[in-house]
């Protein structure tokens, strides 16, 4: 097991009020990092990482001397996700294919985290092109288990306590899946609330950007950084929220041992005061399953059928599947399934 607390709302408090200083932070991170990752493999190797960091770490001290004008994530060190582009490092996509195909401008949400004062701790492994075909990366908890994909790394280095923050995407269930998997927060938001250009797109009818912390508190301060319109000032209810539960059809896709677990958990739920309430809100899923999966794959194919054309014997064999799926997707189908979205 290689499970550490490191939340980032108490990071961010440690690192202002000079609890801890950033190079010992850093250094305790690196330390971390040094003594599991050869296990869980969780971020893409990088040669003198802990060097890289304390210099940018000088430079950012030197940057904001006056510790009470320092940005939110002031000294932050993230985890990215290897389908977003982050400056000076390069971009794989957890794919054989050359990196100089993915070149291009830095993602916003990258160089808004940088902003902030956030440092890049390094690239996270994806699944390939984040679909199916998996990385290295194990589960913190047990490394003969899976940690979930797409975004396997990005959980399990917060999982690890290598960072407090880790971003990730979202097409199908790439931030809900490893960060349950993971036993960490994912933040999985709205279509189109996060910027998700600088990315390497799945499918752009359906990807979303999101991220993955050990505490809620740092996940609300990172989405007022990320999200668009933003509002602080939200009330919240003092009474427990009714909560709805999709059943039915939805539920019956899911194998005896998760619906099991799941309904224990109901119960706890109920028991402790919560009103359960459920709801065949998707008594069609079997459509729109297929309707979503010839969508995604045309959007799929259309990004990789250039490089596809050049590069087919270096692509793994789902990756490959899906992109021929794709092919066969008609224009009228996939117009039709971006309508039902």
């Amino acid at each position: 097991m290689y499970i550490s607390k490191n939340f980032l709302s108490e990071s961010i408090d440690a690192l202002k009020n000079k609890k801890i200083s950033l190079i010992e932070y850093i250094n305790l991170l690196c330390d971390r990092i040094d003594k599991t990752d050869p296990f869980v493999k969780a971020l893409l190797p990088e040669n003198n990482r802990r060097e890289r960091l304390i210099k940018e770490a000088e430079e950012l001290k030197k940057t904001f001397p006056d510790i009470n004008k320092r940005p939110p994530l002031f000294g932050i060190p993230i985890g990215v996700k290897d389908i977003f582009r982050v400056d000076g490092f390069e971009t794989s996509a957890g794919s054989k294919l050359p990196s100089k195909l993915f070149k291009g401008a830095e993602s916003s949400v990258v160089t808004t985290l940088k902003k902030a004062g956030a440092l890049i701790l390094g690239k996270t492994v994806t699944t390939e092109f984040a679909y199916f075909e998996p990385g290295p990366t194990c589960n913190p908890h047990n490394i003969n288990h899976t940690p979930g994909g797409s975004s396997s790394g990005s959980a399990a280095v917060v999982a690890c306590g290598y960072t407090p923050l880790a971003l990730g995407t979202q097409t199908i269930g790439s931030i809900t899946r490893p960060a349950s998997f993971c036993g960490v927060y994912g933040f999985k938001p709205s279509y189109s609330r996060i910027a998700t250009d600088g990315v390497i797109p799945f499918s752009e009818s359906a990807d979303h950007v999101g991220f993955f912390t050990q505490d809620l508190e740092g996940i609300k301060i990172t989405a007022s950084l990320l999200c668009n319109n933003w509002r602080n000032n939200i009330l919240i209810s003092e009474k427990l929220p009714v909560i709805g539960v999709a059943s039915e059809k939805y539920l019956e896709q899911a194998d005896d041992e998760v619906r099991n677990f799941f309904e224990k958990n109901l119960e706890l739920l109920e028991k402790t005061g919560f009103k359960i309430i459920r709801v065949d809100v998707f008594e069609d899923i079997e459509k729109l399953n297929i309707t979503h999966k010839k969508m995604t794959a045309a959007d799929f194919y259309n990004v990789h059928k250039i490089w596809f054309a050049q590069y087919e014997n270096l692509y793994r064999e789902s990756t490959r599947k899906l992109i021929l799926e794709g092919k066969e997707v008609s224009a009228e189908t996939f117009y039709n399934a971006r309508e039902e979205r």
